[in-house]
């Protein structure tokens, strides 16, 4: 019989097995990777394009070239873009991020060929129409108004001002930039941005010879190539910056606090990512522990190593208590201080390492997380060696090891601090 008053043992994930990309090109050269799955008969296409051309005077064009690429067409309005794609069951989205813009196409594969010629009409004749382009305005501006009365909000776009400046990782977003943005700069940079020499084709699902065929007669042809120069920025260590926004009427105030780091290509990312998952990287984490569990000043606490293209970064986030936000502050920097000092128990150790290696297995769970696994480590220029290292270096990383690596990169002293709300 199972004795269910026993807590199973602990188990280690002995192997992870990734589906690997396969490369081909279109007519035109444009890459097409392809994430195999034949269980469904389902595929997803991502059209990834650079960021480019940054232009500190008109930091929105990205953002809002690619919330509006759906917006009409000369063949198409927004509207009839919309029922087409319902029409054959398809979804079709847009995202910006700050190395990249995407387009995402998911669709059976039987409907393939009809919702792909929508597709390259978005990508590539989109056409901005003023009064989209006027409702865009409008609606942005308002949800910015919104955003810009929560502490949260506030304390991310300082704490990212601060550490990134007046690239488009730290850019201080205002009414005004919304305000100056232009039809004819969209048609612009739509034109730089979205051709076919800036642009890599992802295929994850049962995406078969047909299917590549079908891709190759709608984008390996007839479509215009530009001279964009992709965004590239470098940043030098910031000196510690202390921020503080008081709002008298505050009941939470919100904490962020952090430096400038190291992104996926360094060769201690994956060490710094263990040590940040015992400090605040999960929900056992040692700052969860003290600040929520222990002392009751938040509902959540958590820390985090985010990698871009051309920088990476540290942060710690949280909103306690307008009163206790004084203590909070000092509980936090104890928690640093206590993981630079002291050796990690093996006991704490090894439930980081469990608590790891199966977030990174249950993160496979269909064929389309194997492709986002392949876009971390392509746009930045690695291998599928990454990640095996990765996890070997969550298996046998020591004690010492990770105390090495909190008094390298937990330097308080040099770490920006954000408060919004009163301290």
């Amino acid at each position: 019989m199972l004795n269910r008053q026993q807590a199973p043992d602990f188990k280690q994930v002995s192997t992870i097995n990734f589906i690997q990309a396969a490369e081909s090109k279109l007519q035109n050269n444009v890459p097409v990777f392809t994430v195999y799955s034949g269980e469904q008969d389902l595929v997803r296409l991502e059209f990834i394009f650079s960021n480019v051309n940054w232009d500190l005077q008109k930091p929105l064009q990205a953002i809002a070239v690619n919330a509006m690429l759906n917006s009409g067409t000369a063949q198409r309005t927004a509207k009839e873009i919309a029922e087409q794609i319902d029409f054959y069951g398809a979804f079709f989205q847009t995202e910006y991020v700050q190395d990249q813009s995407s387009v995402t196409l998911y669709t059976l594969n039987k409907h393939l060929a009809a919702v792909l010629p929508i597709v390259k009409d978005v990508i590539s004749h989109s056409q901005f129409p003023q009064h989209e382009l006027d409702i865009y305005i409008q609606n942005q501006k308002q949800k910015l108004q919104v955003n810009l009365k929560k502490n949260d909000v506030l304390s991310r776009k300082e704490f990212a001002h601060a550490l990134f400046g007046n690239t488009a990782y730290g850019v201080d977003i205002q009414a005004g930039h919304y305000d100056a943005l232009q039809r004819d700069d969209l048609v612009a940079y739509f034109k730089l941005a979205y051709a076919p020499n800036n642009c890599t084709i992802i295929a994850s699902g049962k995406f078969e010879e047909e299917s590549f065929k079908l891709l190759d007669e709608q984008f390996g042809q007839n479509w215009e190539s530009s001279n964009a120069v992709k965004n590239k920025f470098s940043f030098a260590e910031t000196e510690k910056q202390s921020i503080y926004r008081e709002k008298a009427e505050a009941l939470q105030s919100a904490i962020r606090i952090g430096k400038i780091a190291i992104n996926r290509t360094h060769e201690d990312f994956a060490g710094l990512q263990i040590l940040n998952t015992v400090l605040g990287g999960y929900f056992g984490s040692r700052l969860m522990a003290n600040i929520r569990e222990d002392k009751g000043y938040t509902y959540g606490i958590g820390s985090g190593i985010s990698s871009l293209h051309d920088a990476g970064y540290f942060f710690i986030a949280t909103e306690v208590g307008a009163d206790v936000c004084a203590d909070a502050l000092k509980e936090i920097y104890k928690e640093i201080e206590i993981i630079k000092n002291e050796l990690i128990s093996e006991e704490e150790l090894d439930l980081v390492r469990n608590y790891m290696l199966g977030s990174m297995l249950g993160s496979l769970e269909n064929v389309f997380s194997h492709a986002d696994k392949f876009k971390n480590i392509y746009f930045t220029g690695l291998g599928y060696d990454y990640y095996q290292k990765y996890i070997q270096t969550v298996k046998t990383i020591t004690a010492e090891e990770l105390q090495q690596l909190a008094n390298k990169y937990f330097i308080t002293e040099d770490f920006t601090e954000v408060i919004i709300g009163k301290k």
